[in-house]
C-alpha cells in the first residue's frame, strides 16, 4: 500500500518525479486533448488568463493560439517577483524572461487585469475534489487569484493522476472552481 504525502513538499517532490517519466508522445496527446476541452469553454470576445506551460506542465502554445485565433484575448502572466502576477496581452509572440520563463510581448496591464477574465486557466501539480490546487510553491498565483472576480471560473489543468481526494492546504490557497484534465475533460468542483 502506497502512503500518501503528508506535506506540500513531499508531494511536489513525488508529482514532479511523476511527471518526468511521462514520455513526450503521451505530453503531446494529452496537451492536445485538453486542448479540444478548453476550446469548448470560450467564445469570441472573451477574455482569457493562461500561462505558458513549462518542462512537464500540462497545456500547450498551441491551445494558445487556438484561443486567438477564436478572438479571445489571451492575458499571460508576468513574474514581476514576490508580487502578484502582472498580465500581459498575447499577440502570439513570446519572449524569454526571468526565471527561465516565456513572456508575451503584449503591453503589461497590471495585476488588476485578471479581473477582465471570466476564465482562468491554473498551472498546478495537482488539485483536489475540493478544489484545493498545489502549485510550484512561490505563491504567485495564489497572490494574483484572490484579484480575480467572483464570478470567475478558476480551472486548473492537471494530468488526470493529479486529480486526487485530498491535499494538504494552507488559509491562504485559493481554491479552483474546476479542473481540466485530458481523459476526464472538464469538472465543476465543491469549494468546500
Amino acid at each position: 500500500m502506497t502512503v500518501s504525502p503528508a506535506t506540500k513538499t513531499q508531494w511536489r517532490a513525488q508529482l514532479t518525479a511523476a511527471r518526468k517519466e511521462v514520455t513526450a508522445a503521451q505530453r503531446t496527446l494529452e496537451a492536445a486533448a485538453i486542448a479540444g476541452f478548453a476550446r469548448q469553454l470560450v467564445h469570441a470576445g472573451q477574455t482569457v488568463c493562461s500561462y505558458v506551460p513549462v518542462g512537464t506542465e500540462p497545456g500547450s502554445r498551441e491551445l494558445l493560439d487556438d484561443l486567438l485565433a477564436m478572438d479571445v484575448q489571451v492575458l499571460l502572466p508576468v513574474v514581476t517577483g514576490a508580487a502578484p502576477l502582472d498580465w500581459a496581452v498575447y499577440d502570439g509572440t513570446l519572449q524569454p524572461g526571468p526565471h527561465r520563463l516565456l513572456e508575451p510581448t503584449g503591453p503589461r496591464l497590471g495585476p488588476a487585469a485578471i479581473a477582465s477574465a471570466g476564465l482562468v486557466f491554473v498551472p498546478a501539480l495537482a488539485i483536489d475534489q475540493t478544489g484545493v490546487r498545489l502549485g510550484r510553491g512561490a505563491g504567485h498565483y495564489d497572490r494574483s487569484l484572490v484579484l480575480a472576480t467572483p464570478q470567475a471560473r478558476l480551472v486548473a489543468m492537471v494530468r488526470d493522476q493529479e486529480f486526487l481526494p485530498r491535499l494538504p492546504f494552507d488559509e491562504h490557497d485559493v481554491r479552483m472552481t474546476a479542473v481540466l484534465t485530458p481523459g476526464q475533460g472538464m469538472i465543476e468542483l465543491s469549494r468546500s
